[in-house]
């Protein structure tokens, strides 16, 4: 309730007075003991995120590993986080950035990644200093309590508050007042474009910061020099990995017109071999939707795709057996501005779209509103750097060879445009959860004035 959460925010902000007075390299200590109790626990925490939210238990387990990974990560930065010293213009002065914690975050994260999104998060806050106030979805708040009751654990054994990581369990009332709350000194918000934007302004309103973790509609582009061998199994994974609902799933694929119809056969003929079933079954590659309303969407997306000129080659119905199952699909024939490819549907569904050539192409993929995750299958030297530099992908996320899912903990994640913007887990984006101070000391016995103005 509303006065729980109340409760909840006003000791998470006495918790972060004790936390911030403790020394950067102890509170990393305090992060690896989290990932190593979570380490402990990571096939039963596995087990539940599979029960909770219907991905298979290797990818359930491996969401925990992605936590465990972010906090030894975040032991080592714990050492290092801090700004340079710059040279003043002034005789007998110091120039100095100082980072401090912006004081308390608070995570608001999605159903399709109970765990690792907030790892990625509160392992890097906590560092810095914060204090943390989880809400997970209201759809797997199981997983939500089983991870805080970790964690609360390592920090009560280190005599430290457990309220440095507080959860609060609710729906949306309690995100509106999360972002509406002035005491909230970032708020990170993982989930839809739609819920994103007005998260973003009602903290916009409060001059308060936000970090954004939105949609995507991520684009696969296979040119007529691609490695065939590599294009089918990572099409695959991308498009049909968790039930296609992550937010780097590839839900457009680019195939060059003179080995389109090849590469469409090769994948429906994989598509066929996918193992569906009860995620918590070892042989399962592919487990249910989330959701009845999912299903619904993908139905619905189904139908608008055949009714703007898509054929459906491979999938397109539900399938007759107990849960949310839904057949993956793939459709053919649609032009690439069509307003079905456009909408991010978070379900699995591969729109397979013709190109000529390479400028059209780079373009194609840069017309969507989101721009998170893009691969490119090319052995083209020259045409690599093209899609990294200037004119190449928009996205937070360019890839070469690879399939536009699985980032890796090291490099910042986040995307542009209606992706929001954000970025979480490595490179600086620790620089997110801090707040900068430019310092000046005077150690002489003049004052001169900075531009060499004289004021006498």
């Amino acid at each position: 309730s509303l006065e729980d959460y109340e409760e909840t925010v006003k000791k998470a902000k006495e918790a972060w007075k004790v936390w911030a007075d403790i020394p950067a390299p102890k509170r990393g200590e305090i992060v690896r003991q989290i990932g190593d109790a979570l380490r402990q626990k990571i096939k039963v925490l596995g087990s539940l995120v599979s029960l909770e939210m219907g991905k298979i238990f290797v990818e359930g387990v491996g969401e925990v590993q992605e936590y465990v990974d972010v906090c030894d990560y975040a032991v080592g930065l714990s050492r290092m986080i801090g700004g340079p010293i710059l040279p003043s213009e002034r005789p007998g002065h110091a120039l100095i950035e100082q980072w401090n914690p912006v004081g308390l975050v608070g995570i608001i994260t999605a159903f399709n990644f109970p765990v690792a999104v907030y790892g990625w998060n509160s392992a890097i806050a906590m560092i810095c200093g914060n204090a943390c106030l989880w809400k997970g979805a209201p759809t797997t708040s199981l997983i939500s309590v089983a991870v805080t009751k970790i964690i609360a654990k390592v920090l009560e054994d280190n005599k430290v508050p457990g309220a440095i990581c507080s959860l609060v369990c609710g729906g949306a009332d309690i995100g509106t007042a999360m972002a509406r709350d002035e005491r909230m000194d970032l708020l990170s918000f993982t989930g839809s474009t739609k819920v994103g934007k007005q998260v973003a302004l009602m903290v916009q309103e409060r001059f308060g910061r936000s970090l954004l973790e939105l949609g995507g509609n991520n684009a696969i582009i296979v040119f007529e020099d691609a490695d065939l061998n590599l294009v089918i199994p990572s099409a695959l994974f991308a498009a049909v990995g968790t039930a296609g609902q992550r937010c780097t799933t590839a839900r457009r694929l680019f195939l060059h017109e003179s080995i389109h119809d090849e590469v469409v056969t090769k994948l429906t003929k994989a598509y066929a071999q996918v193992r569906i079933g009860d995620p918590w079954d070892s042989d399962t590659l592919y487990g249910p939707l989330h959701t009845k309303e999912a299903v619904k969407m993908f139905l619905d997306a189904v139908e608008q795709a055949k009714q703007q000129g898509g054929s459906v080659v491979y999938g397109g119905k539900v399938i007759n057996r107990p849960g949310n199952y839904v057949e993956p699909t793939i459709v053919t024939g649609l032009p690439h501005n069509a307003p079905i490819v456009h909408t991010e549907t978070f379900a699995p569904i591969l729109y397979v779209l013709k190109f000529k050539e390479e400028e059209e192409v780079f373009a194609w993929n840069n017309e969507v509103k989101q721009g998170l995750s893009s691969s490119i299958f090319t052995k083209d030297l020259g045409r690599i750097f093209r899609w990294l530099g200037p004119k190449g992908s928009d996205c937070g996320i360019v890839n070469v060879n690879i399939p536009t899912s699985g980032a890796e903990i090291g490099g910042a994640f986040g995307g542009e445009k209606h992706t929001g913007g954000g970025r979480e887990s490595g490179s600086d984006s620790w620089k997110l959860y801090m707040r900068r101070s430019t310092c000046t000391i005077n150690y002489s016995k003049d004052l001169p004035l900075a531009q060499g103005i004289k004021f006498q």
